[in-house]
């Protein structure tokens, strides 16, 4: 836990408790085993699964660079959305969330810190991903990144807002059965990985509106084509206000 101030002596700035608490999140997360398979090692499997079979073939662009998109795309909600909503929940069931809510850090430095380390998280798998898929013959545009990573951002912004609505608003072990069943799902069919063109007939019609589908089909046309889906940033955007507005009014701190 980042260090507090004594009695009688004055906090820290507000940008240095959010930094260090951002740092201690980060630790946690990465000396965490279930959250480092479920963050880096399941996303590479799954990599490496797309690029030897031929599940993706025919999408306009070879195995790897249509599958390293939606890899991204499961990075963030694994991060975001399963890894801090389970970290969530059960510091909310032991009291470490209405403590540090007491603290200088406060509530808003406390969500500050929450976001910067699944910032700085996020930023490791992408370095991890790349890492392992050029290798594989990853060949993105290099008008893809800047559209692509900001694209990413907004994604793990709308998955880290959905992940503080569980966290805050069920107990801590509803959130880590929601939240593990929803990345099952959302990862098979809710056209993360797959593209929704390979999906059921019945998933296609609506996997576009979540935030699962957005993100994929956005980092998808930014790797592959170096451009900007407006249509699902803007889901993204919508999904990231929505959620971040119920989880400020039906978030409970204990």
């Amino acid at each position: 836990m980042p260090p507090i101030a004594a009695p009688g002596q004055a906090p820290a700035p507000l940008l240095r408790r959010i930094l260090l608490q951002g740092r201690y999140e980060s630790l946690t997360m990465l000396r965490n085993g279930e959250q480092l398979i479920l963050a880096v090692v399941l996303p590479l499997l799954a990599l490496v699964g797309l690029t030897v079979t031929p599940l993706l073939d025919g999408l306009g662009g070879s195995r790897v660079n249509v599958a390293v998109p939606g890899i991204l795309a499961l990075c963030a909600m694994s991060t975001a959305f399963t890894g801090q909503g389970i970290a969530t929940g059960f510091d909310r069931r032991y009291g470490v969330l209405r403590f540090l809510s007491t603290t200088p850090l406060g509530r808003t430095g406390l969500i500050a810190g929450k976001v910067l380390a699944v910032l700085a998280v996020l930023a490791l798998q992408v370095v991890v991903v790349t890492a392992v898929a050029l290798p594989l013959g990853w060949t993105p545009p290099a008008a893809g990144w800047l559209p692509g990573l900001g694209l990413l951002v907004l994604g793990a912004a709308a998955f880290t807002a959905l992940g503080l609505l569980v966290a805050g608003t069920v107990r801590p072990e509803a959130t880590l059965a929601i939240t593990n069943l929803l990345w099952i799902l959302l990862g098979a069919l809710g056209g993360i990985v797959i593209p929704a063109e390979r999906l059921p007939l019945a998933a296609q019609g609506i996997v576009h509106y979540l935030p699962s589908g957005a993100l994929g089909e956005a980092l998808r046309e930014a790797f592959l084509l170096g451009t900007i889906d407006v249509g699902a940033a803007f889901i993204l955007l919508v999904w990231t206000v929505l959620a971040g507005a119920a989880a400020i009014r039906w978030f409970k701190w204990n």
